[in-house]
């Protein structure tokens, strides 16, 4: 089956909301990961504490809107992948669509465990503290940085797939897949 591109007509895009959940939570994790790998290399001092700081106030906040955006989906479902995609295709990218979210969620929670555990506890833009998950526990705390750790590795790698697929579906498939996730479209829905 051929596909003309550009489509002649669109399938529908996703909402004004999930477009900017996606793109928003997007920039905020690409921003974590940056400043994580960066971070973890330097050596103690005031400006190393002060972008752990940052991190953490960005993480609770995406660990937050990562729970608005599993709502606003439960809520509004996505629209159907294209007929012609094989089954096995859609089961892998539902799966790694699965994927993603429990990334999202369980990797600020590793981070906040890691730090109950390591005795710091996060203050949220530094006026709310969050309570801690753990007691103090060394061990454990670094049996927890090395999870999340290796966690935001596997991350990495499941959001280059998801970009691979996009670009996959727009350069290749020439389906209107990406384009119905960019900030503008003909026919929101």
């Amino acid at each position: 089956m051929t596909v003309s591109y550009p489509p002649k007509e669109l399938a529908l895009a996703y909402t004004s909301t999930a477009k900017t959940l996606h793109w928003l939570m997007a920039i905020l994790f690409f921003g974590l990961l940056a400043l994580g790998f960066y971070m973890s290399d330097l050596p103690l001092s005031p400006e190393k504490l002060q972008y752990y700081s940052w991190h953490k106030w960005v993480g609770v906040t995406t660990f937050l809107l990562v729970w608005l955006r599993l709502f606003w989906r439960v809520t509004h479902r996505p629209h159907a992948l294209p007929a012609s995609q094989p089954k096995l295709m859609q089961r892998a990218a539902n799966a790694g669509h699965f994927l993603l979210y429990g990334l999202m969620i369980i990797i600020p929670l590793s981070g906040w465990l890691m730090s109950s555990a390591k005795g710091i506890q996060t203050v949220w833009f530094g006026v709310l503290p969050i309570p801690d998950l753990l007691s103090k526990n060394k061990e454990v705390g670094n049996l927890l940085k090395s999870i999340h750790e290796n966690l935001n590795f596997l991350f990495v790698a499941v959001i280059a797939g998801h970009i691979g697929a996009a670009l996959k579906h727009h350069f290749i498939d020439k389906d209107d897949i990406l384009i119905r996730m960019l900030p503008k479209h003909a026919k929101e829905n």
